[in-house]
């Protein structure tokens, strides 16, 4: 097994740059072309990918998550041998959480370290501004965790979305079970709330359109600012109309401060989705153990059983001391997608290459990830859609699609 070195990366210290290097076994032989994070391309020079994530501030816990799924394939990499036969570095630049700042780590990272390829930032706010930048640089630009709608209408050819499916379709098993249930036993009126975020809104929205189109009434319908923590005013809301259906776009502690403030009211759903909080290992603590009927879309299983995922489930456990969520297995999808298109073209590095692994990828699939076969359209947008699990006896289940499901759904939501 390879070891990490952490140094300062000199040339972007304002950006509080991390490098990490996975140094691992071989002899870093069998050649590629192109050169790395500046070098000649000779073989035994490192191949260089860069990366801007949010490791402080608002997005700072599911950018540290995409850090560690960036990290175990790095280590998977060069254990076996690397890229291309040449070992793989990793920088990391903290952009904070903040779109500008996003956008001189990713300048940075292509012309001052001129790093040989590229892994997109979490969060539809950062993944814009720097699709712009890998855009006009002509580099491949594969991420982790940007599904709203307008990450894919800019006209960018260079992005594509490593995980199965947009925000506006995690929702689409559950829309199509409601909408085959009896009409007399669905839900049939819903509120919505969402924080003000595209990756969250784009969730709840997919699902409140297609259950609203067939006559389920909308009651509820919230917007709150990223930094909200006091939940009462829209908990009271929600309270008060009562809803059979609650649907919530968040991320974590907002759905918790969220449930924690309806509990207060004793609001019981008769069924009830929130997106991303869910699959958190610390949900159920945080609400207090009540999770039972709580559902969840997710792009990602520990126990699904597509070829490569449980070397990833080990490794990881190996490396971090923790089973990977959806998170850290979306930045290690991302790895894999750019890892088949690089071993595909036999290239790896800024210029005419960039164009041939672009290509490559409108071109063709890649079956073997840990979300399953990935394919895109022209704009990026991955053509299969998310799972749905359900909390059931304080344990998270697959429950849709029924091909998939470990378990039937459970409706009515037990009293929380």
């Amino acid at each position: 097994m390879s070891t990490k070195r952490w140094t300062q990366a000199g040339a972007v210290a304002a950006t509080a740059a991390l490098l990490l290097a996975a140094c691992g076994s071989g002899d870093g032989g069998g050649g590629g072309a192109g050169g790395g994070g500046g070098g000649d391309g000779d073989a035994e020079d490192p191949i260089v990918i860069g990366v801007s994530l949010p490791l402080t501030g608002d997005f700072a816990e599911p950018g540290k998550g995409v850090q560690r799924g960036y990290e175990t394939w790095v280590e998977m990499v060069n254990s076996n041998g690397g890229l291309l036969g040449r070992q793989v570095e990793l920088i990391v630049l903290d952009d904070a959480s903040d779109p500008a700042r996003v956008v001189s780590d990713y300048e940075s990272l292509i012309a001052q370290e001129e790093v040989d390829l590229l892994f997109g930032p979490f969060s539809t706010r950062l993944v814009v501004p720097a699709s712009r930048v890998a855009s006009e640089y002509g580099m491949l630009f594969v991420e982790p965790a940007a599904a709203a709608a307008e990450v894919f209408e800019n006209g960018f050819e260079n992005i594509f979305y490593a995980a199965p499916a947009i925000a506006s379709d995690h929702y689409n098993y559950l829309a199509e079970h409601i909408l085959a249930m009896p009409e007399d036993q669905r839900p049939q009126t819903m509120a919505v709330t969402s924080m003000d975020d595209p990756f969250a809104q784009g969730t709840a929205y997919g699902l409140r359109d297609k259950l609203a189109e067939a006559g389920i009434e909308v009651v509820v319908d919230e917007v709150y600012p990223p930094n909200a923590t006091d939940m009462s005013a829209i908990a009271a809301q929600i309270a008060d109309a009562d809803p059979d259906l609650l649907v919530g776009g968040t991320l974590y502690q907002d759905a918790v401060n969220l449930i924690l403030a309806l509990q207060q009211l004793d609001y019981q759903p008769r069924m009830v989705a929130f997106s991303t909080a869910p699959t958190n290992p610390e949900f159920p603590e945080a609400i207090g153990g009540a999770v039972d009927g709580i559902l969840s879309p997710t792009g990602y299983s520990l126990t699904a059983d597509w070829p490569s995922n449980a070397g990833f489930v080990e490794l990881h456990n190996e490396i971090h001391g923790m089973d990977p969520q959806e998170d850290e297995a979306n930045g290690f999808t991302t790895g894999q997608v750019v890892q088949a298109a690089v071993e595909a073209v036999g290239c790896a590095e800024q210029g005419e290459c960039q164009q041939q692994l672009i290509d490559w990828l409108h071109a063709n699939s890649v079956e073997d990830t840990v979300v399953g076969p990935l394919g895109w359209d022209e704009a990026g947008r991955p053509d299969g859609a998310h799972m749905l699990l359900q909390y059931q006896g304080g344990e998270i289940t697959i429950v849709l699609p029924e091909s998939a499901a470990q378990a039937e759904l459970l409706y009515p939501k037990p009293e929380w």
